[in-house]
């Protein structure tokens, strides 16, 4: 254990939250599987082996999925309200574990501390939206256009629900999933990233012991570990109906290609390249928190984090003078320090990729105004630290044009009317994240209307990064179309049926069609 592990509790941690030297990686519950090769979870923090983890063969995948199909049999036939019951003690065991699990979050990603304890606040909250939910499992009634008949619509539980999770949420988002699919009566097997795997056990081992206390067959909640190959199992296997699958656009495209060709179902939550909107009516010094925030929170690595600042020509030196102020204070380094803002990036692969951004956007045009670099030296000894770099550019550059999963923001200008604001923040394939700094009202509106933003999320004088469970999570475009969280994204995790029941002794047809024999 590194010292900076010890100094900050990694240790007592891993042991709250059942984390061995070797995991295995496959279970389903209280039964483990081992045949796999050995995954080795490196700290992005200080360099060090956490743990390593034993991914999942062919012959473990199939174990698994007769657990959860088996335990889908008498999941679904459980009345909602009490698989509710049983998602509110896992929120509960959460909260006692929310220290534990927040700081495994931290030192195995790399986000902030409090980031970690707000990624299990999340896990919470959406337990507790679940809970509500599993009493509002709700269809409609129709008025039927044959006398004496009753006309409706329910949902019933969908079945084995695959879920593919990245590295840079890595438990959040599973728990979105998870928490409306189990009080949907459905059952979950799931691939955490191969980059975050002790998050993934974990979470597991919370799950099956809320399971186990409660008598429940294993199989409700599964978990696979692995590379692209064990996803794979999933996308091509019929017996699971919907694949959540969250990442990028390349991996979102082989995904529903995979499951749409056995026509099945996708739920797609792939890349962003947000935007922030600042016209002359914004407030500055809100614009600044929001967009410095959005830009360098998860070290860039959200798929909300902030890309692009579309600024007005005529307070465009203003709003640069301050963001170029704003990030000489930012510190960076260990991300269990409390006073640090910016922690690493997941691994030196992302760090190839943060720099060759760098180059590109030079190489096309931009001015680079705050400097980049790989930050070297005691304290930065894993080779994942980064400064925060903020280019000037424009709109058009193939760079701009991508998502680069790090900390660096593009400038760019517009004049006229917001409309031309407008055109800009959708000129991207990606429509997940967007939002404007205004108080001009007439601003705000055209961003939100028909002709405004594309995106799935539209704020205004808050940024793009930020999102509650209460809203439905996700975007348009290559973004995938996906909806998590709340409002009603559980209806995808159910399949819909329409009921007509003739309580007459006479068979009247519909549409006035005569059948008589």
């Amino acid at each position: 254990m590194s010292e900076i592990a010890k100094q900050f509790g990694i240790d007592d941690a891993l042991t709250a939250l059942g984390i061995k030297e070797i995991n295995n990686g496959s279970s389903t519950g209280v039964e483990n599987f081992a045949s796999g090769s050995e995954i080795a979870s490196y700290s992005p923090v200080d360099g060090s082996l956490i743990a390593k983890v034993t991914s999942t063969s062919k012959e473990d995948y199939e174990k698994v999925m007769e657990k959860a199909t088996e335990a889908f049999k008498f999941w679904r036939k459980m009345p909602a309200p009490q698989r509710g019951e049983i998602v509110r003690q896992f929120g509960n065991r959460l909260r006692e574990l929310k220290e534990p699990l927040g700081k495994l979050v931290s030192y195995e990603m790399g986000k902030s501390y409090q980031e970690g304890l707000g990624e299990v606040q999340e896990m919470i909250d959406i337990c507790d939206f679940a809970v509500g939910l599993s009493r509002q499992l709700h269809g409609l009634t129709m008025h039927s256009e044959r006398p004496g008949h009753r006309m409706y619509e329910q949902y019933h539980a969908l079945g084995v629900v695959g879920i593919i999770s990245a590295f840079n949420f890595p438990v959040a988002v599973w728990s979105w999933n998870t928490a409306l699919a189990w009080v949907c009566g459905d059952v979950c097997v799931w691939k955490p990233s191969e980059k975050t795997p002790l998050c993934g056990i974990a979470c597991q081992n919370i799950a099956a012991s809320v399971f186990k206390e409660n008598k429940l067959p294993e199989g409700i909640s599964c978990l696979i570990n692995g590379d692209y190959k064990v996803g794979e199992l999933m996308t091509q296997d019929q017996r699971i109906p919907l694949v959540s699958a969250t990442g990028s656009i390349r991996m979102g495209k082989i995904v529903a290609q995979a499951v749409a060709a056995r026509l099945g179902k996708s739920l797609l939550e792939l890349g962003g390249n947000n935007a922030i909107i600042v016209t002359p009516d914004a407030d500055i010094k809100m614009t600044v928190i929001g967009a410095v925030f959005g830009a360098v929170g998860t070290a860039g690595q959200r798929c909300t984090s902030t890309r692009r600042l579309i600024i007005h020509e005529s307070i465009y030196d203003t709003v640069k003078d301050a963001l170029v102020s704003a990030y000489k204070q930012l510190r960076i380094g260990n991300p269990l320090d409390e006073n640090n803002h910016v922690g690493p990036l997941i691994d030196t692969d992302a760090v190839a990729l943060y720099s060759k951004a760098l180059d590109k956007v030079v190489q096309e045009g931009g001015k680079v105004i705050v400097e980049g670099g790989v930050l070297e030296g005691k304290g930065y000894e894993s080779g994942c630290y980064v400064r925060p770099a903020i280019a000037e550019a424009k709109n058009d550059f193939e760079i701009v044009q991508h998502e680069t999963f790090a900390p660096v923001l593009y400038l760019l200008k517009y004049n006229g009317d917001v409309e031309n604001a407008i055109a800009l923040q959708n000129g991207v394939v990606q429509g997940l994240s967007s939002a404007i700094m205004t108080n001009n009202l007439r601003e705000a509106e055209k961003f939100l209307s028909v002709a405004g933003s594309d995106c799935g999320i539209a704020n205004v004088n808050i940024g793009t990064s930020g999102a509650e469970i209460g809203g439905a999570f996700g975007g348009e475009k290559e973004t995938g179309g996906g909806r998590e969280s709340g409002s009603d994204a559980w209806k995808i995790y159910m399949r819909r049926q329409t009921n007509t029941i003739n309580y007459t002794t006479e068979l009247p047809l519909a549409q006035g069609i005569k059948f008589d024999l």
